[in-house]
């Protein structure tokens, strides 16, 4: 099929590059417009109980958690005429939009029991709190909204808004101011490490051409997924770096094969046919092993990580498409051209430098460091495995946990706002929960819950229809504005003084959960989200891990015939990113490059970023895997097959991949490493991550471990049962041509040992 297709692209290059000309356009025109069709929340678990909770007090109650909160400063006090003006212009404010809300309370309303949990300790600032209806993309729009009309001080005070709502409305525009440098920043210096790489203009704009077409291309098949189900904005943030780094790797093995065949004497044609026969392979099996790791983001039940499977799919399946049938045909137009424009010959006749002889692969870098470390396997691939076991040990004593508004590192007022409920007021009233029973109709019992659930440790104080409970005592009357419209439920508004984001804020969940109630309650609120955002994903899990590691086993096995090499690349890969996320808990987790990186360590790493990163890296690794294991199995198949040839295999396949896969980790280093400069935590998070997790497999596990292990088991590393020898023989994929009937298949004449 393969060759089917280079004969296409030779014979008729100006057509398909017309097609994909059009299809270029057409989706320039459909995608490019997709943000407006996109969502921006995703983060919640629409099973869970905390979900369930906010439905119905949406829809029954007059109550409930306070997602918005504009603070209200002004220098003469909150009882000054001046903060009480504009405390009650902004609750008539909010009353125009009294359809989107469920209750509305400020200082200057609230009865005097509640007043006091809405003055600042200095008192010269006032609160006035809202909930907001709707999903997780509704609220934040209708926050952005509200900000926008109300926000505004006069004679000396002055008005910030922050909350929940507001503060995932802040992170997402921040997101794309941030992305949008990175792209600036990242962009050029790619193109400037493509000329380096090639030496020639031709060859690094190819690249970066199919890099953009994969993008547009993905842009518009997320407005088409979009229609169909929820999808996340941030999607289309990854859709770029991703697309852009995949291309990029694809073009650069590409055209880096391209051109070694045509060193090698052949023409054009035969140069594109050889070409796509060998490294289209390659290219195939990589997006295979890349899609299938980020596919498992499918299982997850909140669509901002099904979202990035989606992207991910759709823009790793259109970047090899791209490289095997839109790039052979640029090449059969370029032809020999393809090292034209080559800026090191300017360079050099500007210095006066000759033109370099050139080496044999045996005398190259790689080939050498190859043969240096498959000399003393054991004690570099020891050192190496050591070295990552340190980077890893801080993963030991990794937190989890949902982001707040801590994770932006700007002016934002979101952020603001929320450092100032966190220190300057006795309550944090957007760290409380909120109780709701939709069959409470028993008076007696609702006092006996509310008496209950007043005494767990880390509760301040519970307020239902039954009263206001401290301690097991009531200190306050009835509320009957906690009541459900039809009078037959109530809330329960729990205040309490508990990180909502700590193992405290957790346990104070599981246990209002297991207080006993005559009726079945469910808990909203930061410390309900947060535990069940973790459940969901700690539930999924195994079974992502699972998928991962099977569809990697089976891809790898198909691709090389052996059940050693892709156990070997589990392994090595877990090894790695195992590494990195050490590596993240240390920076992030505990805060050691807090300063130098702008953030605020808040103990824990977003859950969400962490599973993404683990996707994706493990989708990067395995990308380079591919590329070294073709080349090393290209040699393997066509010697003796003994030791010394599996010696002389790795150091050869080493030798010919391992410039094009460390350029190629560069250039996706630069892109991932752009978005260190983030304002926002996680997205530093993702940043660094990636950046050392390319970095380090690209490095030390194709340089160093890949070699001392392939070293150690010789010819083993082909081995595989019997059973699967036929298997393969059957169904296998190979990166080289079949052999002719008469000749024996490869792996016939590697028979188990035992």
């Amino acid at each position: 099929m393969l060759t089917r297709l280079a004969d296409l692209a030779i014979r008729a290059p100006k057509r398909l590059l017309a097609i994909a000309g059009l299809l270029l356009v057409g989706g320039a025109i459909y995608g490019i417009p997709v943000a407006g069709h996109l969502l921006t929340g995703g983060f919640t678990d629409p099973s869970a109980d905390s979900t369930k909770a906010t439905s119905v007090i949406d829809a029954r109650f007059h109550g409930g958690q306070a997602n918005l909160v504009f603070l209200v400063t002004a220098p003469g006090g909150a009882d000054s005429a001046a903060a009480r003006a504009t405390g009650t212009a902004i609750e008539r404010g909010l009353g125009r939009h009294s359809d989107w809300l469920t209750f509305t309370e400020s200082y200057w309303s609230a009865p005097k029991s509640q007043a006091g949990n809405l003055l600042s300790k200095d008192g010269k600032s006032a609160l006035v709190v809202t909930h907001i209806r709707g999903n997780d993309n509704a609220i934040q729009v209708r926050s952005a909204q509200l900000n926008t009309e109300l926000a505004h001080g006069g004679n000396g005070v002055a008005v910030r808004a922050g909350g929940a709502a507001l503060a995932y409305h802040q992170v997402n525009d921040q997101t794309k101011l941030d992305l949008a440098k990175a792209e600036a920043i990242a962009i050029p210096i790619t193109a400037i490490v493509l000329i380096l790489v090639f030496g020639s203009l031709i060859a690094a704009l190819v690249p970066l051409a199919i890099g953009i077409f994969a993008i547009i291309e993905t842009l518009a098949v997320l407005r088409v997924l979009s229609t169909i189900t929820d999808v996340s904005i941030y999607a289309m943030n990854m859709t770029t770096a991703l697309g852009l780094a995949l291309a990029i790797d694809y073009s650069l093995f590409m055209v880096s094969r391209y051109r070694e065949e045509l060193k090698a004497g052949r023409d054009p044609h035969d140069a594109i046919v050889a070409t796509v026969r060998t490294a289209g392979r390659t290219v195939l099996f990589s997006a295979l092993t890349v899609g299938l790791s980020l596919s498992a983001m499918i299982v997850f039940p909140m669509y901002f990580l099904r979202s990035f499977a989606y992207a991910g799919l759709g823009v790793v399946a259109l970047a090899a498409v791209a490289s095997i049938l839109v790039l052979p045909a640029c090449l059969a137009l370029i032809g020999t051209r393809i090292n034209s424009l080559d800026m090191r010959v300017a360079v050099r006749r500007a210095f006066g430098r000759p033109t370099p002889e050139p080496k044999p692969l045996e005398r190259g870098f790689w080939y050498r460091l190859a043969s240096t470390v498959m000399r003393r396997p054991v004690a570099l691939g020891l050192a190496v495995t050591a070295f990552f076991l340190l980077l890893g040990s801080p993963f030991l004593r990794a937190n989890f946990g949902y982001p707040d508004d801590r994770i932006i590192n700007s002016n934002a007022t979101a952020r603001t706002v929320g450092d100032d409920l966190r220190t300057d007021f006795n309550q944090n009233v957007s760290a409380g929960l909120v109780g709701v029973t939709q069959t409470a109709a028993d008076p007696a019992a609702v006092a006996t819950y509310t008496a209950a659930v007043s005494r767990i440790d880390g509760v301040v104080s519970v307020s239902s229809t039954a009263g206001t409970y401290v301690h097991g005592k009531q200190v306050g009357g009835a509320q009957k504005s906690l009541a459900s419209t039809d009078g037959t439920g109530t809330l329960f508004n729990v205040a309490t003084d508990v990180d909502p984001f700590s193992s405290r804020g957790g346990a104070l969940v599981d246990h209002l959960r297991s207080t006993p109630a005559p009726w079945k309650v469910y808990y909203s609120g930061a410390a309900a989200f947060n535990a069940d955002a973790m459940s969901g994903l700690k539930s999924k899990l195994p079974l992502a891990f699972a998928l991962i590691a099977l569809t990697t086993f089976i891809v790898l096995f198909l691709f090389t015939g052996s059940v050693v090499v892709p156990l070997k690349a589990l392994v090595l890969n877990m090894l790695s990113l195992m590494a990195t996320f050490g590596a993240m808990v240390w920076v992030f987790q505990e805060g050691h490059l807090s300063g130098v990186l702008g953030f605020t360590p808040t103990g824990y790493l977003v859950a969400n970023m962490v599973i993404l990163m683990f996707c994706l890296a493990f989708g990067m690794s395995m990308d380079y895997e591919v590329f070294l294991l073709s080349r090393i199995r290209e040699e393997w198949v066509n010697s003796d097959r003994t030791d010394g040839a599996n010696r002389r295999a790795v150091s050869l396949g080493l030798a010919r991949t391992g410039r094009i896969v460390t350029a190629a980790a560069a250039l996706m280093a630069i892109v991932f490493a752009a978005m260190v400069g983030s304002k926002i935590a996680f997205m530093q998070l993702f940043g660094l991550g990636l950046t050392l997790a390319v970095l380090a497999d690209a490095t030390l596990v194709r340089g160093i471990l890949v070699p001392a292990f392939m070293r150690l088991m010789g010819r083993r590393n082909w081995w595989a049962p019997r059973p699967l020898v036929k298997l393969h023989d059957r169904f296998g994929l190979s990166e080289v041509e079949p052999p002719p009937p008469s000749t024996p298949r490869p792996f016939k004449e590697l028979t188990p040992t035992g």
